[in-house]
């Protein structure tokens, strides 16, 4: 890749939310995720993505504060878990993520998993209650399939902005990703690399070669030419970066239609609760 790398203000956007972000899924050792965010964020990253259930929002939080970047710089999203989405748990959960992260609100909270204590009707109207208080800006869903996110736009009188789903070349997620799309939802993608599975795929290393780039950086631009957020997890500065000078790469028709043509449906994220 030869073209300059982006800054955070001319990285691409999807309505106000950065397109790539620095996602911290299995960070569990604290120096690591504190560090890692700091350097994300000083790096250009502006969106940081966490979850109760990832048990590092307090290092996730102290890291946004030991960054050299405005609070409110930061697109900072985190989830309720399955167990915690009754009414009252639901607004619980989040004061106690807000006071972990030492924030005053995220700019996105996302239901984690329609399963366990999920009842559409009276969780979304506590994520409802949850912006009406300035606690969160925007209400999201997380492994949703295509009749469960029907349902919940029906139901959230705030709107759905984002459905965060496993997404990469080798899983394409192309239905859901239209249903998203027919209704006006983000689409957010995490293992966007396939929990490191795109490193083996000839067709990625070809593209890769091509460009002077590398498999996680060709996975990430095909993932931004489909219009989704990708949110790769990252702990080392090496990684941070070489994610971030994703940005810098523009895949051609040619390089798109191969990757379109991968024909796996390769899920690696799939608990015995999940949905489908």
């Amino acid at each position: 890749m030869t073209e300059n790398l982006a800054s955070a203000d001319d990285a691409p956007r999807a309505n106000g939310m950065p397109m790539l972000g620095l996602g911290t899924w299995q960070n569990t050792n604290a120096d690591e995720c504190r560090n890692a965010v700091q350097t994300a964020l000083e790096m250009g990253y502006r969106h940081i993505d966490t979850a109760q259930a990832y048990g590092n929002e307090a290092e996730v939080g102290e890291g946004i504060a030991a960054a050299d970047v405005d609070r409110d710089e930061v697109f900072l999203a985190t989830k309720v878990w399955a167990d915690e989405l009754s009414h009252d748990d639901v607004i619980e959960s989040t004061e106690a993520s807000l006071e972990k992260l030492g924030v005053d609100y995220v700019d996105l909270l996302y239901v984690h998993w329609p399963s366990r204590e999920y009842d559409a009707e009276e969780t979304l109207a506590a994520f409802d209650e949850l912006v009406e208080r300035g606690l969160t800006e925007r209400v999201g869903i997380s492994n949703f399939e295509p009749e469960q996110v029907r349902e919940a736009v029906e139901l959230s009188e705030s709107g759905v902005f984002a459905n965060q789903i496993e997404m990469h070349p080798l899983f394409q997620q192309e239905e859901l990703r239209e249903v998203c799309a027919e209704e006006d939802i983000e689409s957010v993608a995490y293992s966007p690399l396939a929990r490191g599975e795109v490193f083996d795929v000839d067709v990625l290393s070809d593209i890769a070669e091509k460009h002077d780039a590398s498999e996680a950086q060709v996975s990430l631009a095909w993932l931004r030419e489909k219009g989704v957020t990708a949110i790769p997890k990252a702990t080392g500065e090496v990684h941070i970066r070489d994610n971030w000078e994703s940005l810098a790469l523009e895949l051609d028709d040619e390089d798109v239609a191969a990757i379109d043509a991968i024909d796996i449906e390769d899920r690696r994220v799939d608990p015995d609760f999940a949905p489908w």
